[in-house]
């Protein structure tokens, strides 16, 4: 015999239809897509020379997978990216924690954190070839570049917006800064670290 009332088990039906829909319209739209943009290709509507096609994409993945260089360049890009993610969230990490345990350091790097943060890093990847090298080196730094300072800002914004409330709190209870830190700024700041480690990931990708 069921738990559930009727009223409980429609509402459950009703939420796993919805959940089904929306699913359907995702991939419908990514149908849509991929079936425009092949034919866009096989009619000569753009250039397949920049934008490719979804069949050549398919032969090419194939292609790799008979030759066996589909691993070694995935294996390639997995660790450029993990690198670059791990570099850029522990330095993300520690300069966050310099610019909230000192206020005058903060306030000095507010507008070269803006500026660096605006620059179109994709367009400096010639220059960044000339400075570090056209190799696995050039490429994990575009990564860093691209992920770095959105790190610093997010996890630095996250430290600043804790409730000030605690911190007056604990202060009157002769807490010292670094207790402070590690009981209460860290543990009210999990989630938004968390948060910053899902965009480190996509833009250690991106950079990748």
């Amino acid at each position: 015999m069921s738990t559930y009332s009727n009223e409980h088990l429609l509402f459950l039906k009703k939420k796993k239809r919805e959940r089904l829909l929306v699913i359907f319209v995702q991939l419908l739209i990514l149908g849509i897509f991929f079936g425009i943009w092949e034919l866009a290709a096989r009619f000569e509507l753009i250039n397949t020379f920049l934008s490719s096609s979804p069949s050549k994409v398919i032969d090419t993945f194939i292609n790799l997978l008979k030759s066996n260089d589909l691993f070694s360049h995935v294996m390639v890009t997995f660790k450029e990216t993990l690198i670059s993610f791990l570099i850029a969230t522990i330095l993300g990490i520690f300069f966050a924690t310099l610019l909230w345990w000192n206020e005058f350091f903060a306030k000095v790097s507010d507008p070269y954190l803006t500026v660096l943060n605006s620059l179109p890093k994709v367009a400096l990847g010639p220059l960044i070839i000339i400075w570090v090298g056209a190799n696995t080196n050039s490429i994990i730094f575009m990564a860093l570049m691209i992920s770095l300072i959105v790190s610093i800002i997010n996890v630095y914004n996250g430290f600043i917006s804790t409730s000030t409330g605690y911190i007056t709190l604990m202060r009157s209870l002769k807490a010292t800064k670094l207790q402070i830190y590690c009981k209460l700024i860290i543990p009210a700041n999990i989630t938004n670290i968390i948060n910053n480690l899902k965009i480190n990931i996509s833009m250690s990708l991106i950079g990748s």
